[in-house]
């Protein structure tokens, strides 16, 4: 079993060696438009994932896809020649859906402000309902009592047993 740092620090390497090498070696018109975003490696350091991202439609998506697999292997020996590691990881590219997700929270956040701004336009030519002071003040008590009970409310044998009725 590896080390999580190693895991990570081959996975960040594999992302740099596969997008310089979409960029100077493979020659494919489709990833023209591809940006490597992450890489994963398994624990066992045997599987890399490659996340990418196309500037484009599905269509774009579609032959982006076709375009990697198709240059897996070049891209795989070139990690082989340049990591150094004992076995070369296999290598998976997956679609990264996190800009996807981003645009969609950013969307759902101006829809969420709009409505917060219509309902402060509309808080704020609001009045309350009722009186302006519903609570009674202290003067409309005619008791000089402090603890706010009136004690006409409780009779004698209440006052006597106290709170708890026994």
């Amino acid at each position: 079993m590896a080390d999580t740092a190693r895991a990570r620090r081959l996975a960040k390497r594999i992302a740099q060696i596969v997008a310089s090498g979409l960029e100077h070696e493979v020659k494919d018109p489709r990833l023209a438009m591809v940006t490597i975003t992450d890489a994963r490696v398994t624990p066992d350091l045997r599987d890399a994932t490659v996340y990418y991202t196309v500037f484009g439609d599905d269509a774009d998506y579609a032959s982006t896809a076709a375009a990697l697999n198709s240059a897996t292997g070049v891209l795989r020996s070139r990690v082989g020649d340049q990591t150094g590691v004992r076995f070369t990881p296999t290598l998976s590219f997956v679609a990264d859906t996190v800009p996807d997700q981003a645009r969609r929270m950013e969307e759902l956040l101006a829809k969420a402000k709009e409505a917060d701004d219509e309902v402060a336009r509309l808080a704020s030519g609001a009045v309350p309902a009722g009186e302006a002071d519903p609570y009674r003040s202290s003067t409309e008590d005619d008791d000089d009592d402090t603890d706010g009970v009136d004690d006409e409310d409780f009779s004698d044998a209440d006052v006597r047993r106290g709170p708890q009725g026994g």
